[in-house]
């Protein structure tokens, strides 16, 4: 009887080793996965701020030659259109036998 007793307390303590072995094993597995979580969540948050960085430096060198290229199309307009109309340089006619040439040499 007695050792009838002392094996059945044995068993139930087996038992309820196993039982908090698992729970622990759960537990932990619940921190690593909430660890896990927050880490993702963090690192997501740092992919963000640095995309929009990387997005806001491209949009600011991209608005930056947008302004060059405005100011030379400009100069460019505006240089054209005090040349036209005007031929500059220095003119040249030379008249053999029967035809005419002219020529422009522009300098």
């Amino acid at each position: 009887m007695v050792r009838w007793t002392l094996l059945h307390a044995a068993l139930r303590a087996w038992v309820i080793q196993c039982w908090w072995r698992s729970m622990q094993a759960k537990m932990l597995e619940q921190r690593r996965r909430l660890a896990l979580r927050l880490y993702t969540c963090q690192e997501w948050a740092v992919v963000k701020v640095q995309a929009q960085v990387r997005m806001w430096q491209a949009r600011r060198r991209f608005l930056q030659v947008h302004q060059a290229a405005c100011i030379i199309q400009s100069h460019w307009r505006w240089h054209a259109s005090q040349t036209r109309g005007l031929i500059q340089g220095r003119y040249e006619v030379k008249a053999s036998r029967l035809e005419l040439d002219i020529e422009i040499l522009m300098t």
